[in-house]
């Protein structure tokens, strides 16, 4: 039996976890002599239970093997703590690879710690490029990929990004784990009653907003930009849902008077659960988010989707027309808005995340890679 150390610490990796998890459980019940020890590691990234012990509740998760419980600090004190604990875990494991997620710091500790200690590493989520390196997380994706031995990419474009920047070996096209999971959560959530009006909305007839990337929320003027922009779409009389994530509630009060004197216009409510915030993405009228997961969720729930951000790694999003980059501006946050509630004029019909098979496709050359 060999051993695969999965590294995870934040929302969007659990998600991606979960149909990971699955596959794995299904190759070892069809295999006789190629089972996978399957250990997984929590950093404690994100560590309340709407973030955390949530997901594996709800997605059937085995519960983690570790949690590092490192919680919240700077970029560098965080990155350093992971990187000592999960060094830590590997000495006393000795996997034969270990898989990362995406591009938060969790991703970086842990493809860093494991090269350094010369355990492989497989990337799921390989190849994404914003191309702006003042994000951390662009960072943490493009560090991850130059030290990874096998690199799993969601989409053609990936591939391309990669072959751009010379590497040129083990690339997979193997799809989006997120499509998986989206998959699983909306065939689970059919058994579950989850009521919209008990987020004070309806089916339709509102913009989801969810806020909580560091150059927005740790931007000041950024921040009072985009409450601004909500403020005036709800003067026009849209509704605006906004499940807050803990660290934009924080900024809340650093808000100007004007502004924390009309919050009460906007529904913020707790953050959701994965299972509700799906029913809340696919109810919705226009996702509105700084999120990258949520825009290919509102991608495959056919729902339009305004960014608000500089630029983002799922430019086919972009070239198909169903997504549109606003920064933080207000203006342009309130006119693109507007617009994606003026019609149905878009096209969701092209196939850019695979057939919801990844993880299995993944655990496939994982499992050729270590026996």
């Amino acid at each position: 039996m060999k051993k695969l150390l999965t590294i995870v610490g934040a929302r969007p990796q659990f998600i991606k976890l979960a149909p990971m998890a699955q596959a794995i459980n299904e190759h070892n019940a069809s295999s006789l002599d190629k089972k996978i020890q399957h250990i997984i590691v929590h950093t404690g990234q994100h560590y309340d239970y709407k973030m955390s012990k949530v997901f594996f509740d709800q997605l059937k998760i085995p519960n983690p093997d570790y949690n590092l419980e490192v919680g919240s600090a700077s970029h560098g004190k965080q990155t350093g703590q992971m990187l000592e604990k999960i060094e830590e875990v590997i000495l006393k494991e000795k996997p034969d690879m270990t898989v990362v997620y995406g591009d938060t710091n969790s991703t970086l500790a842990g493809a860093l710690a494991s090269a350094k200690l010369h355990i492989p590493v497989s990337h799921i989520e390989a190849g994404l490029r914003s191309y702006n390196k003042k994000m951390p997380e662009e960072i943490n994706r493009v560090l991850s990929d130059y030290i990874s031995t096998l690199l799993f990419c969601p989409t053609q474009k990936a591939v391309e990004n990669l072959l751009k920047e010379s590497i040129k070996e083990n690339i997979y096209n193997v799809g989006d784990v997120m499509y998986d999971a989206a998959l699983f959560a909306l065939k689970e959530s059919e058994n579950m009653k989850i009521e919209l009006e008990n987020f004070g909305v309806h089916h339709k007839e509102y913009i989801l907003v969810t806020i909580h990337r560091a150059e927005n929320t740790d931007d000041l003027d950024r921040l009072e930009q985009i409450f601004e922009s909500l403020i005036k779409l709800t003067e026009k009389n849209l509704k605006i849902l906004v499940p807050l994530h803990p660290r934009t509630l924080k900024k809340l009060d650093l808000l100007r008077k004007d502004l924390r004197s009309k919050l009460d216009k906007i529904n913020i409510i707790e953050p959701l659960s994965y299972f509700e915030m799906l029913r809340a993405e696919k109810s919705a009228k226009v996702i509105l988010t700084d999120s990258g997961g949520i825009q290919k969720e509102a991608y495959f729930f056919k729902v339009p989707c305004v960014t608000m951000r500089d630029e983002t790694e799922w430019t086919e999003l972009l070239d198909c027309g169903v997504n549109f980059l606003v920064g933080a501006d207000t203006k342009k946050i309130v006119e693109t808005v507007s617009f994606a509630l003026s019609g149905d004029q878009f096209n969701f019909d092209q196939n850019l995340y695979g057939d919801g098979k990844a993880s299995f496709k993944i655990v496939e050359k994982i499992s050729k890679n270590i026996f």
